[in-house]
């Protein structure tokens, strides 16, 4: 398997970072969930390291992401996908891509307008982005509460979109992003 895309495939690097931020967006996100329902407790402080540590390594990652998009070319969508499918596909990507960084940013700035440490894993100590304050710890909250859930139903939307491709129209769409050799490729 080819490690670039092509015009006609993904590559293995794009495919990698698709999954991998896929499963750390959905634990970050049930770890969000989870967490904020819990009342105060060591598991709750851990939850909440945890989450915040994702955070971090989905930034880093969807900065990689992108930086990978820009140095390769994306490959086409199938000529039976209806222009108005592929423009709507177009912004749904792009706003996928707004999220990856400002899901993680808001949060960055929650922690650190309420002054709490920001270490990741236990490996990296960030420092605060912002003063202490309590008026943009509670923006950034509402903020990063509003994005969670424009994230949750893209999320839904997108992958809807890709089972109606793959089991409605059976036009392999969804195949060409699965970790797998394409019959495409050579």
């Amino acid at each position: 398997m080819r490690i670039r895309n092509t015009t006609q495939v993904w590559g293995s690097a794009a495919k990698s970072l698709h999954w991998l931020m896929a499963l750390g967006i959905v634990g970050a996100m049930t770890l969000g969930l989870v967490m904020v329902n819990l009342p105060m407790s060591a598991l709750k402080f851990e939850l909440y390291a945890i989450h915040k540590s994702l955070g971090m390594t989905l930034l880093v990652l969807a900065a990689l992401r992108i930086s990978w998009r820009w140095m390769n070319p994306v490959p086409a969508l199938p000529d039976s996908v209806p222009p108005h499918e592929q423009r709507l596909a177009g912004w749904a990507h792009r706003v996928f891509y707004v999220l990856l960084f400002a899901m993680p940013i808001s949060g960055y700035v929650i922690n650190s307008a309420a002054n709490f440490p920001l270490n990741v894993f236990g490996v990296v100590q960030v420092p605060n982005l912002v003063p202490e304050s309590e008026r943009i710890t509670d923006a950034a909250t509402w903020v990063h509460g509003s994005l969670f859930w424009l994230f949750a139903g893209l999320i839904v939307v997108h992958v809807a979109g890709a089972l109606r491709h793959h089991f409605i129209f059976k036009d392999g769409i969804l195949r060409r992003m699965l970790p797998t050799r394409s019959s495409k490729e050579t």
